[in-house]
């Protein structure tokens, strides 16, 4: 009795532990080169699986067939038509200010989104494979979000 009575305090530990990675946050690994120069290949996350969505935030989601969790940045919300063409992003017919895309993007005709739906892009719309290749997104296929890098310690801190 006295010996389950001292673990006790370890088993709790552990069932929070797993709780906290399972249900709110878990480290992520960033693999290729889709998000350069934001991110780079083999930076270690931190995702966040709770909170809302928002124009600009990096998500991590895990699509059928994939092996790797892609890391994307959202561009459409819910209810919007996104359009690329001339190198520039178009939400509702207006331009969209975007900070963060790195390279030269082809055309894509008008894509509106449902209730449920986000258009992603990585920011190294070189080499990157999105929604301009695999349509929209559905929440159920986000894992969460993510923007604070945890190794290298070099660089560790959030990012945007």
């Amino acid at each position: 009795m006295k010996l389950i009575k001292s673990l006790i305090p370890y088993i709790i530990i552990i069932v929070v532990v797993v709780f906290i990675r399972t249900f709110i946050i878990t480290p992520v690994k960033v693999n290729g080169t889709s998000m350069y120069p934001t991110l780079e290949g083999d930076e270690i996350m931190l995702l966040n699986k709770l909170g809302k969505i928002d124009r600009f935030d990096i998500v991590v989601l895990k699509l059928d067939g994939e092996n790797d969790n892609l890391i994307k940045r959202i561009i459409g919300l819910p209810g919007e038509t996104v359009e690329i063409y001339d190198n520039q992003i178009y939400i509702n017919d207006e331009l969209l200010e975007d900070p963060y895309g790195y390279g030269v993007t082809y055309n894509i005709d008008p894509v509106t989104l449902g209730d449920d739906e986000y258009f992603i892009l990585g920011d190294n719309r070189i080499v990157s494979l999105d929604s301009r290749v695999f349509g929209k997104i559905h929440r159920s296929e986000i894992k969460g979000t993510t923007n604070f890098i945890m190794y290298p310690f070099s660089k560790i801190g959030k990012v945007e």
